[in-house]
């Protein structure tokens, strides 16, 4: 099982990337394929069902599905073109894919939430079809949204696309288990076996290229969000607090009064700040997920700023790291909290960045895939209840306590061998199960939890 790092870690825009970057992704395969068929359309719709549906509007799952049929991609969104462009469509109830012409679509008609039952492939299913003249259908595809960005069409899911590797790589472990004994066999750290994984697709200088650009946009994330000011948007009127707690904590730097505990805030700080920035539509990078964006930028950014001995050299061992427990828990259960609630999302965040730290830390690979087992097991159960379906409440804290989580688990596993009771994998299959089990009103549909029991108007 190969899954590289530019997979788990992409460039996009919030506030959703199973919700925002996935239908837009969606949106875009359905025009190349559009675009290589023999058909001649005169008009675009599309329906959106399961999560998609119930929280469509509060995740902007219209807005990323229109502009995706319009032919924007979130690793090259423009906010400003995007406005005009929705301005335009709405207005002459036209749409203009590059190189399709100007085609028929009415936002009113031809956008339609389905709150039926969803889709048989997944929760996040969507339909995109392309009209003749006369409205008859001429091509029509099935997506689903399976989390992270990550798009299938409804045979490639059948298929089992999502399982297949890519091609072959020298340490294709499925397994921590399989993991660990290539780790103790080969001599290599969790790291250096991803980066020879990942030397079979892309030159090094390539892959510390991407990796650089990749804590660029998280680190960019977490200044603006320490910047930003105001009411995020979606109408529950949450105000941004990321500056006000910066403001706070850097004029108690030094104070003999500080306590101990402090470092918490710093470390919500950083994460909070990057879900306000995805909550407000911002640029940000799935790790794994844009609902859990903010955990491992966070942690990221408290390893260097505040451990001591802490390099940006390491930051490549971070991510590596950090990606190879990622596909560890979307190859054996989820990072969809549609699917599996936010044990999916922030749990595996933290198992990821857990992960991460331990490494750069010294910890052997052992005591890093324990760091994981410890952040994941932890946050098992969670569910994934948006207010209004928003990312806003609980999900902008919930970041910052996971990436707590996060550090207490790199730490705990230092402190030992790396022998432990319960695997990582006995915790992934367990977050599977427990996903499985979860009623749907728990998982990213806001018809549960806080959800219906906060006002959320």
């Amino acid at each position: 099982m190969f899954l590289s790092v530019f997979d788990m870690f992409k460039v996009g825009i919030g506030p959703s990337s199973s919700h925002t970057m996935g239908p837009m992704v969606a949106a875009a395969r359905f025009l190349q394929t559009l675009r290589d068929s023999p058909f001649h359309a005169h008009g675009l719709s599309a329906s959106l069902h399961g999560s998609l549906a119930f929280t469509g509007v509060g995740h902007a799952t219209d807005r990323a599905t229109i502009l995706g049929l319009a032919g924007f991609e979130p690793a090259s969104y423009d906010p400003e073109k995007a406005e005009a462009t929705l301005v335009t469509i709405n207005e002459t109830r036209t749409i203009s894919p590059p190189g399709l012409g100007t085609l028929t679509f009415d936002p009113k008609t031809d956008m339609v939430f389905d709150y039926g039952p969803s889709l048989p492939g997944h929760a996040n299913g969507m339909i995109l079809r392309a009209t003749d003249a006369q409205g008859d259908v001429i091509l029509q595809e099935t997506y689903y949204s399976i989390g992270g960005g990550f798009v299938l069409t409804a045979a490639e899911l059948a298929a089992g696309e999502a399982a297949k590797p890519k091609a072959s790589c020298p340490y294709p472990f499925e397994t921590a288990a399989q993991m660990l004994e290539m780790a103790r066999e080969s001599g290599l750290s969790i790291a250096q076996m991803k980066m020879k994984n990942e030397l079979c697709f892309r030159s090094e200088a390539e892959i510390k290229a991407g990796i650089a650009r990749l804590w660029e946009v998280m680190n960019n994330c977490i200044t603006r969000g320490m910047a930003g000011e105001g009411i995020l948007p979606g109408g529950l009127k949450v105000r941004r607090r990321a500056k006000g707690i910066h403001q706070a904590l850097e004029a108690e730097r030094g104070l003999n009064m500080t306590a101990p505990h402090t470092i918490n805030d710093w470390m919500s700080l950083y994460a909070m700040a990057v879900n306000e920035e995805n909550a407000a539509g911002g640029q940000v990078v799935t790790a794994p997920t844009n609902g859990a964006a903010g955990v491992l930028p966070a942690v990221l950014r408290y390893y260097l700023d505040h451990v001591p001995g802490a390099t940006t050299s390491k930051i490549p061992d971070f991510l590596l790291t950090a990606s190879a427990i990622g596909g560890l828990c979307k190859h054996n259960a989820s990072i969809s909290g549609a699917e599996c609630g936010c044990q999916a999302e922030v749990g595996s965040a933290a198992a990821m960045a857990a992960a991460g730290l331990c490494a750069v830390m010294g910890g052997t690979p052992e005591q890093v895939e324990n760091a994981a087992e410890i952040a994941l097991e932890h946050h098992l159960g969670m569910t994934c209840d948006p207010v209004k379906g928003l990312v806003q409440v609980p999900c902008i804290e919930r970041n910052g306590l996971g990436a707590i989580k996060a550090v207490s688990a790199a730490s705990l596993s230092l402190r030992g061998d790396g022998q432990h009771l319960v695997s990582l994998d006995v915790c992934i299959e367990t977050m599977r199960q427990t996903g499985h089990d979860m009623h749907e009103k728990y998982k990213e549909t806001s018809l549960g939890g806080l959800a219906v029991n906060v006002p959320n108007c």
